[in-house]
């Protein structure tokens, strides 16, 4: 079959490995000039990386299972990762049980419901228990009002603003699952990178397609996909005045999207698509010479930052200079949004030295901000019920994105093995 795929990050690459792998003929359409999506990365002044932060948990079996077939698994390495906590102008450890113990400015009780109620979630396995509970509800019954005030609150309102009092238990719990999973002691855990970041996957993903016959189009985003009397015709590109021909169409592109390319499905389908929430992202990156923290994730509880933390890259993966993210979460309506780059990494520079103010202006070599539009699906409770069937109901079109691996969160990992899903049924 001919199949073109709409999106090449990696759920879209992972699907036209797929189809390759099966014999079909593919090709990947991308608007940006670049592979990747949220993994694409950048020139920063010398040091290609990421735009936004990945790191990889030892529980991503179909990750580590595309690195062996692509022949990268030696690229992969893990690092033994530190977490910490800032709060009442304080730098803590935390991510154990002796952290948790020692944390300053938290009742002996509030601790102990806190947690077992990260125990208990690293040990539970059925997630649709939770699936229609509301997340800061269940939170608040376990911890209780202390602990969610101080550990929990900051988090879900710098994250999901007004969304944050309707989101799903399942979903919140799937975060805390994957990271506890990665510990290999009590008190210990441990990530991996990639050497060269995402890029290196990707381009292992384009060869493979490329090898195989596959085509990949960069720059050349899809205007429409074509449907005449209730069946698939193929795709139109921007600036060319024919269709191309195509007996499958996969998207993957953000769900929003949908309704301005896929004009032609039903309007309730449509309406669907467009009431999907999401959150954008201003990802500022910073390159310093010196550290800021030893550690790799920084929660925040701080009412002079309006961040809920912070990723130190460079103490995942070795780098010249020192490496951080600071991601702020926003939904794209929010004023805050509308403000300049140069406003977010302003900001930037006064929370790091806040945080350690041994580090001199002098420090900073470089800082970028980078935006996402669609960087981050809102899941209310009862999540999977309210999105359309990623099979269409015009044969040989499949739309899907980030949303479809409900309760998992966005991940490389998720992304490849629901691409490659994709592909198998659509071809199938």
């Amino acid at each position: 079959m001919k199949v073109a795929v709409l999106g090449a990050g990696p759920m879209g690459l992972a699907a036209a490995y797929q189809l390759v792998r099966d014999g079909h003929q593919v090709v990947v359409f991308e608007a940006d000039d670049r592979l990747g999506g949220m993994t694409a990365s950048f020139d920063f002044n010398g040091l290609t990386i990421e735009r936004f932060y990945h790191f990889h948990c030892v529980s991503d079996r179909a990750f580590l299972q595309i690195l062996d077939e692509l022949g990268i698994a030696d690229k992969l390495h893990w690092t033994e990762t530190r977490m910490g906590y800032w709060y009442q102008q304080r730098l803590q450890a935390w991510g154990n049980p002796l952290a948790l113990l020692n944390f300053k400015g938290l009742s002996l009780i509030a601790k102990i419901r806190y947690g077992m109620h990260a125990f208990m979630s690293t040990k539970r396995s059925n997630w649709r228990v939770l699936d229609n509970v509301e997340a800061s509800g269940w939170i608040k019954r376990w911890v209780g009002a202390e602990a969610w005030r101080v550990l929990w609150q900051p988090l879900f309102d710098y994250k999901f603003y007004h969304f944050s009092s309707n989101l799903s238990a399942a979903w919140i719990w799937c975060r805390i699952h994957r990271i506890g999973r990665s510990r290999y002691s009590l008190m210990r855990e441990k990530l991996g990178y990639l050497e060269g970041g995402s890029e290196t996957l990707l381009q292992a993903l384009s060869a493979a397609i490329k090898n195989a016959g596959g085509d990949i189009r960069l720059s050349m985003p899809v205007e429409r996909v074509v449907i005449e009397h209730g069946k698939l015709k193929g795709v139109s590109i921007a600036g060319q005045a024919t269709t191309e021909a195509f007996d499958r169409v996969i998207s993957t592109i953000p769900l929003p999207f949908v309704p301005r390319i896929i004009p032609d499905l039903p309007d309730a389908v449509l309406a669907q698509y467009r009431s999907q929430a999401n959150i954008a992202v201003v990802c500022v990156i910073a390159k310093l010479r010196k550290a800021v923290t030893p550690n790799f994730w920084l929660n925040i509880n701080d009412k002079e930052m309006d961040i809920p933390g912070l990723v130190e890259y460079s103490n995942l993966r070795p780098l010249e200079h020192n490496i951080v993210y600071v991601p702020f979460y926003l939904p794209a309506d929010h004023p805050t949004y509308a403000e300049s780059d140069a406003a977010f990494i302003q900001k930037v520079r006064r929370y790091i030295q806040r945080i350690n103010p041994e580090v001199s202006d002098d420090d900073f070599i470089d800082i970028h901000a980078s935006r996402y539009r669609y960087a981050q699906p809102i899941c209310p409770p009862g999540f999977l019920e309210q999105l359309p069937p990623y099979q269409t109901d015009i044969n040989g079109l499949w739309v899907a994105d980030t949303s479809y691996y409900y309760p998992q969160d966005r991940g490389i990992s998720e992304s490849v093995e629901f691409g490659r899903r994709l592909a198998r049924e659509a071809c199938q």
